[in-house]
């Protein structure tokens, strides 16, 4: 084996057992008669330290490999109560896996700053960043988390298809593609099919899938490409969809601060804490903003800078229920006693809208309708419309956007930063 341990797995008990060691030179400095090297893999770094007598030319020349060379060491766990970890090693063998052959092209220690763009054009280099791989470790965490919970609850993981013959939220931010003969699109979202889902039994459903959304937007928070982690309940109200909203938020949130100490402590995150959910009508809280100044009026969505205000208004975490009909996506369930309003609710969290859902239509006339309205043919939607006129039972469902659920978690000042290649509207490489 080239290596018998990752770095995480090292503990002082393990003091004089020999080891194996792979990764990458993170940094070399010398301090008097000793020579440090740090040495990272992906699950943290340690101290390896070579006194000035060492006489092995090879081990000479390994201590002073330059910076990212991807390395194995052989050496001895040593106690030192001045290394960070509690332990070092000292080193016996150091092989150069694969000398490098091109310059790096930025600091990966960020002791000098890179620019978003250069990290971004070099992912595979900034992946090696600490700050980056705690974003993509947390992520992970979200992931599981998210895919737990509902596996404990009793729903599903279904896949759908990414290739769409009409859009699926309306509008005209789709992407076409050539389908053989025939003109398609790149889903918005899932939705349809994990409706469809429902209607032929499965009741309860999830599903984590990339979505594609054509806006000009060049905003610190839109992505071109993606991630969505949806579910969808059969027989179930918004009142259920709205719980397993809250539960699954409180969950990952608190698998983050469990699972990821280091990794938030690296990002500098010091105050995420399992939020208390507050949810509140539309209607209300556009008076509540109204009566802070801020500039909206009843009938129109929620705007960034809105958005930001509830944060400061109410804390982590808000759920809106009760938008308008004439802002939802056409298969959200009007209201029965105001068709003005619809049975639909977003999670605002730490002033981004991370969820969106509602309680669907499931009544093909009024569906059929309400596609009418929005503009578009509902021939088009056939073979989801006549899929109600065969026994659809009430449901309802909701997504969240894990890039932005990251982005929040992480306090990261862009969403690019929780893509781990982030497709915008100029960037489509590496």
């Amino acid at each position: 084996m080239l290596s018998t341990n990752l770095i995480g797995e090292l503990t002082k008990e393990m003091a004089d057992r020999e080891v194996r060691l792979c990764g990458w030179v993170h940094e070399v400095r010398e301090l008097g008669k000793l020579t440090f090297l740090i040495l990272r893999d992906s699950t943290g770094t340690v101290q390896i330290v070579a006194k000035s007598g060492v006489t092995d030319p090879q081990l000479i020349k390994g201590m002073s490999l330059p910076k990212e060379s991807v390395i194995r060491i052989a050496g001895t766990v040593k106690l030192n109560a001045q290394a960070r970890a509690g332990f070092e090693i000292v080193p016996k063998e150091i092989e150069n896996l694969n000398p490098l052959s091109t310059r790096i092209p930025f600091e990966v220690t960020g002791k000098v700053p890179a620019d978003l763009d250069v990290r971004l054009n070099y992912r595979y280099i900034d992946l090696r960043r600490l700050e980056t791989a705690a974003v993509f470790n947390i992520q992970s965490t979200i992931l599981s988390s998210f895919r737990d919970t509902f596996v404990r609850l009793g729903f599903r993981e279904i896949r759908t298809p990414s290739i769409v013959a009409e859009a699926t939220e309306g509008g005209a931010e789709l992407f076409p593609i050539q389908y053989f003969e025939m003109k398609a699109y790149l889903a918005q979202s899932p939705q349809l099919y994990k409706q469809l889902a429902i209607i032929g039994g499965m009741d309860r459903v999830f599903i984590v899938t990339p979505v594609f959304r054509a806006e000009k937007s060049n905003t610190t928070f839109h992505l071109t490409e993606s991630t969505q982690m949806d579910i969808e309940m059969g027989f179930a109200t918004g009142d259920d969809a709205v719980a397993a909203l809250s539960a699954v938020v409180k969950n990952i949130i608190s698998d983050v601060i469990q699972k990821n100490k280091r990794d938030l402590e690296t990002l500098g995150v010091k105050d995420l804490k399992v939020p208390d959910v507050k949810i509140m009508t539309y209607t209300e809280l556009v008076r509540a903003l109204q009566a802070a100044g801020a500039k909206i009026t009843i009938g129109e969505d929620i705007s960034r800078e809105n958005e930001e205000m509830v944060y400061k208004l109410y804390g982590d975490a808000v759920i809106v229920r009760g938008y308008p009909t004439s802002v939802r996506a056409f298969y959200s369930m009007p209201k029965p006693d105001n068709p003005e309003l619809t049975d639909s609710y977003d999670l605002i969290y730490k002033g981004l809208e991370i969820s969106s859902g509602a309680q669907r239509i499931h009544d093909p006339e009024m569906l059929t309708e309400a596609i009418r309205k929005r503009g578009m043919d509902p021939k088009n939607f056939e073979f989801y419309i006549n899929a109600f006129r065969c026994g659809a039972p009430p449901h309802a469902g909701w997504s969240i956007g894990l890039e932005r659920l990251t982005m929040k978690i992480c306090n990261l000042k862009n969403i690019r930063d929780s893509s781990l290649f982030p497709r915008d509207r100029k960037r489509i490489a590496p």
